[in-house]
């Protein structure tokens, strides 16, 4: 089919991916509205749009090369704040309560194929990609989809039905603090009073804009940016390497092939590794979040594009149920052994934001709320979740392929 930018009109396409992702986050950070469907659903549409109306096409090796290249080097940049020794001595008993909020998101997926795998389409890739992104976040979610070859559909259903159910999650965390079950029975690191739970919900709208301003023009030097992309790819090279050899080692079963030999897992580990051991270098590398963030916004423009917005629609119910099943177990999960382990409600809370939405919604929770102490704790697990994301859903998507 003939469309205005042709497949191999390299410049121009890259020209219209790099700016819907521009127009795309702009939008997100400057209406209330598209904060809500969140930038990642707009590039997304945007680009299915496109597509649909012959702009651009549905195929290209521009594509391919955002696939091969883009989102892998977008994992070890968004990693650079992943230094273990600070997460553990920094976030407190929230880090406890992140990991059985992250054991919540892996029982709730079990459970959820067991119920629904018939009804879903490409099951462990499925679980692979929502592991990965109730564990960790978008990357994982990008890098899990790689991992596995999934179809652009179900890629697509997965964002939509994940970005719905954050929503209704958040939605959960932020009512529980306020009803008399939980105020009676679990502990609290606040005991507000009625007048200080007003005060705190008048923040909110401070909370708010304060999250909005982490986006906002930081300081970064022509330098950081030569480090940045410098480190990431290096790393990215190294762990295509490490893993290439990995792959070729007939010495070792497939199923440690399988793992040992994803590049993504690799670049994960070596990632972290990096930066536990030279944490001055990567904390000083600033704009790393801001690079990896772009890259990711790219890739789902190029996602956008050769997907079928029928079976997109049709997939996404069975997606949003199985996506629904799997958050309302983890906060199950959570509350039940955050209770069994004397943790405080707050902590609980704040670790299943972590989980399902990341470390900038988890802050943004805390900072919502009041919470003032659990600010940096939400930032720094929600982080963790980065790291260790992506290997919960490569080992679980393995298990159910060879058990299910």
């Amino acid at each position: 089919m003939n469309t205005l930018i042709s497949s191999d009109d390299t410049w121009s396409l890259w020209a219209v991916i790099t700016a819907w992702a521009a127009v795309s986050i702009w939008l997100e950070q400057n209406y209330k509205w598209a904060a809500q469907a969140s930038g990642v659903i707009i590039s997304l549409l945007g680009a299915m749009l496109l597509a649909n109306l012959n702009i651009i096409p549905t195929d290209s090796p521009v594509y391919d090369t955002v696939w091969s290249y883009v989102v892998l080097l977008a994992v070890p940049i968004m990693l650079f704040k992943a230094d273990i020794k600070k997460i553990w001595l920094e976030s407190g008993r929230t880090f406890l309560a992140f990991h059985i909020s992250a054991l919540g998101t892996i029982i709730g997926v079990i459970l959820g194929l067991l119920i629904f795998i018939k009804f879903l389409p490409e099951p462990h890739k499925v679980a692979a990609m929502i592991t990965g992104t109730y564990i960790g976040g978008t990357v994982n979610y990008v890098a899990m989809a790689a991992q596995f070859n999934t179809s652009q559909n179900v890629i697509n259903a997965g964002i939509v039905a994940d970005n719905f159910n954050m929503t209704i999650c958040f939605f959960i965390l932020l009512t529980i603090p306020s009803l008399k079950f939980f105020k009676s029975h679990y502990k609290s690191l606040f005991n507000f009073n009625s007048k200080d739970e007003e005060l705190n919900q008048d923040k909110a709208a401070e909370g708010e804009m304060q999250v909005a301003a982490y986006w906002r023009r930081h300081d970064i030097s022509l330098l950081d940016i030569a480090k940045v992309l410098a480190a990431g790819l290096i790393l990215t090279a190294l762990s295509v390497k490490i893993a290439e050899f990995f792959n070729a080692s007939q010495a070792l079963p497939q199923f440690a092939r399988d793992i040992l030999g994803s590049k993504y897992l690799i670049v994960t580990t070596l990632t972290v590794l990096c930066v536990s051991l030279f944490p001055k270098f990567f904390e000083n590398a600033h704009g790393s979040q801001e690079i990896g963030t772009l890259l990711i916004y790219i890739f789902f423009v190029v996602i956008g594009a050769p997907a079928s917005l029928k079976a997109v629609l049709t997939e996404s119910p069975m997606l949003f149920v199985f996506c629904t099943f799997t958050v309302l177990i983890n906060i199950l999960v959570s509350l039940i052994l955050g209770k069994l382990f004397n943790l405080n409600l707050e902590e609980i809370l704040i670790a299943c934001n972590a989980t399902t939405g990341g470390p900038t919604t988890a802050a943004a929770m805390a900072i919502s709320k009041g919470w003032h102490s659990l600010v940096l704790p939400a930032m720094l697990v929600g982080v963790w979740g980065y790291a260790i994301g992506s290997w919960c859903a490569v080992f679980l998507a393995n298990i159910i392929l060879n058990y299910l």
